[in-house]
């Protein structure tokens, strides 16, 4: 399946967290800046992406180590291109949106990023795994 054709399928398929974020990034409601969902951005496919600001928003369920290292790499290569990489668990989302909404208005209205974020930016570690989530997973935001 083409990478167009999956991010169709994605947002069809989208889990209660996307959608709820969905709800408050669509229509330029956050600070004007416009979003798009399930986005490919090669090789991969975002979750969310502002392509104004740079930025891509990943959601994160319960995962296991080798999840999270595949997410370290990934958002290393969207790193190299020059986008800022924030990520949420799933349940932050369902549980904190105000503080998430936050979060991303303050990536948005910092400073555009010149280029590729600094080296160990983008993959931060992450925090314990939130309580029901995963196997040997991290929490937390990366940034």
């Amino acid at each position: 399946m083409k990478n167009k054709e999956r991010a169709r399928s994605l947002r069809q398929n989208a889990t209660d967290a996307e959608k709820l974020l969905w709800r408050h990034l669509r229509n330029r409601q956050l600070s004007g800046f416009k979003f798009r969902r399930q986005m490919p951005v090669e090789p991969y496919i975002v979750d969310f992406a502002c392509l104004e600001a740079k930025l891509i928003i990943e959601l994160d369920g319960g995962q296991h180590a080798e999840q999270q290292t595949y997410d370290q790499n990934r958002s290393r290569v969207l790193g190299s291109r020059g986008y800022r990489v924030l990520r949420f668990w799933n349940n932050e989302m369902l549980r904190d949106m105000d503080a998430v909404l936050e979060r991303i208005r303050m990536v948005l209205l910092d400073a555009p990023h010149p280029g590729p974020l600094p080296e160990g930016e983008g993959d931060k570690a992450r925090g314990p795994v939130p309580e029901g989530e995963g196997e040997n997973g991290g929490g937390g935001t990366w940034s």
